[in-house]
């Protein structure tokens, strides 16, 4: 699970995990839980988002089988770093054949940009290679959209 940092990624890993929301810090290197779904487990790795680790979340693509990119959709001012972000790591070899769901997270939060929109200012109908995608909204506090996550990529894994 990737994403710039703020946009919600820890609070979402322990939300699936623990089934409520717990007091998160910057995550400095990754957090791994195992998360289960409807008789499915997930390990699930959540990588830190500042900027000077995001060299590093090319370590953790091998065996990759679906990449969970987090947005935060009521920061406007970051959705082109964002977008730009997702593009670097999307086109990595290692990903080539994974699945990607990108989370519009905070949609909780007053003029968060909708589903609609980041899939045309991401320009996701244009991603390179054969990836199945998906954007579906969240609200990481309340869980809203998570095990819908869950299940579109128990759904759609070979």
């Amino acid at each position: 699970m990737l994403g710039l940092d703020n946009a919600g990624k820890t609070t979402i890993l322990y939300k699936l995990k623990l089934g409520k929301t717990s007091k998160t810090a910057p995550t400095v290197g990754f957090n791994v839980e195992t998360v289960k779904h409807k008789n499915v487990s997930f390990a699930v790795w959540d990588c830190g988002g500042q900027e000077r680790i995001r060299p590093l979340w090319r370590h953790y693509f091998t065996g990759t089988n679906a990449l969970i990119y987090v947005v935060d959709s009521s920061d406007k001012d970051r959705l082109e770093e964002s977008k730009k972000e997702l593009m670097r790591v999307i086109n990595d070899k290692e990903l080539a054949n994974c699945l990607l769901i990108v989370l519009a997270n905070k949609q909780d939060v007053p003029d968060a940009v909708k589903p609609k929109e980041l899939i045309e200012q991401f320009d996701m109908n244009s991603l390179s290679g054969d990836h199945v995608w998906s954007v579906i909204p969240t609200i990481a506090i309340d869980g809203t959209g998570l095990a819908e996550t869950l299940s579109w990529i128990s759904n759609h894994s070979k």
